[in-house]
């Protein structure tokens, strides 16, 4: 009885060693198909990546032609806008050449007005038509100076060329060098330009 006991245990181990081999064999297999597994995903979420990156960078023939289309518009607008602002430049500076150009005209008939009143005498200047040239050379003075003409300061002043023209030259103690002594015909400015400069005698 005991030697059956003894035959069955090493029939028991010898069982146990044929299967540890088997075992060990499957969860080899068993490693070996979650590797190639985890390839597989690996490799599935590369190509997933690429094709998103791909889709990106392809666009919609719909969205290339809106683009195209936006962009033509807006430079379109800017131009115009070039333009339009080009233009209202042009015509302002066209209106002040116009304006200085009247301007230029009417300055002779001032400076008339003012040779016939400085010509009066004394006794005379109450005379009604003396007057009344004398109203209208202030009225004509007023609507000048609302549209900008306004008369260039000279006398006592300094000689400055951008003003000024120098006429005659005198030596003068009293007066400081390079200034104005003496005003010969009145220079005028439209708004921020000349329109004449004014006749001068300068002291050196």
């Amino acid at each position: 009885m005991v030697k059956e006991a003894v035959e069955e245990a090493k029939k028991a181990a010898s069982e146990a060693e044929a299967e540890k081999p088997e075992a060990e064999a499957e969860e080899q297999e068993s490693s070996e198909e979650a590797a190639k597994q985890a390839e597989a995903d690996k490799e599935e979420a590369s190509e997933g990546k690429k094709g998103k990156l791909f889709g990106k960078k392809k666009k919609d023939k719909k969205d290339e032609k809106i683009e195209e289309l936006t962009d033509r518009l807006t430079r379109q607008m800017a131009e115009f806008d070039n333009f339009r602002k080009r233009t209202e430049k042009e015509k302002s500076q066209m209106y002040e050449i116009g304006a200085k150009d009247i301007i230029e005209k009417i300055l002779p008939v001032v400076d008339n007005f003012e040779r016939g009143l400085a010509a009066v005498a004394e006794d005379d200047k109450e005379d009604p038509f003396v007057q009344g040239m004398d109203k209208i050379y202030k009225q004509l003075m007023t609507t000048l100076d609302g549209i900008g003409v306004k008369p260039i300061e000279a006398v006592g002043q300094e000689f400055n060329p951008d003003f000024h023209n120098a006429v005659m030259h005198e030596e003068n103690e009293e007066a400081g060098e390079n200034t104005i002594t003496e005003e010969f015909q009145k220079g005028y400015m439209y708004r921020d330009s000349v329109v004449r400069h004014s006749m001068v005698k300068v002291a050196n």
